[in-house]
């Protein structure tokens, strides 16, 4: 052994704890970051869970009471009669959002929206394209609505939020692609859904 190595054990004994609080501050501001990102798509997707609660709950609402009266429904804000109407609209056009995403002609995009894209059908036939358009149109106008609804009704969020939200929902919405559908990846690459739960 050379006459320098009984000093290692002391060195590593003197750079342990350096090494040990630098990598403690480090998974300290890792952990806290995730904590955070988990808490605002616990928000997210509370408050789309909310939505969905009291879409069924209008739907299934009886026009009168039992001695035969109107029944008033309770009074609603502004905010969250446009984000019932929103998810109403989303519901009403959802077969064909399904079927465009299925034939290639809608996508998944990395901003929670879905993204226009050209096929042979569309090419062929300019009505069919202009309707496919216009309800590509509506699904995104519907999902900004939702997404702003999230930042009036959660304390502590602003506008500046938008975009942490839109990625929220734009990685549910890839999650929830089916196979062979388009999706945008995080980093703006354009892929088909694999079989696999991986494509992020």
């Amino acid at each position: 052994m050379p006459p320098s190595a009984p000093a290692r054990p002391a060195l590593f004994a003197l750079l342990f704890p350096v090494l040990f609080l630098g990598c403690k501050n480090l998974a300290t501001v890792n952990v806290t970051v995730r904590d955070e990102r988990t808490e605002m798509e616990k928000q997210v997707l509370g408050t789309y869970e909310e939505l969905s609660e009291d879409l069924a709950l209008v739907a299934s609402v009886r026009g009168v009471d039992e001695t035969g009266r109107v029944r008033v429904p309770p009074p609603e804000s502004s905010g969250k009669k446009r984000a019932l109407l929103a998810m109403q609209s989303r519901e009403f056009n959802r077969d064909d959002i399904e079927s465009f995403k299925k034939e290639g002609a809608a996508g998944e995009n990395n901003q929670g929206l879905l993204t226009f894209f050209e096929t042979e059908k569309t090419r062929a036939d300019s009505k069919y394209k202009s309707f496919v358009q216009s309800k590509i149109e509506e699904e995104n106008l519907d999902r900004t609505v939702l997404m702003r609804r999230v930042i009036e009704i959660t304390p502590g969020r602003t506008e500046r939020d938008l975009p942490d939200i839109q990625k929220i929902m734009a990685s549910r919405n890839r999650d929830s692609a089916k196979p062979g559908e388009k999706i945008q990846l995080e980093n703006g690459e354009w892929t088909a859904k694999s079989e696999k739960a991986g494509n992020r």
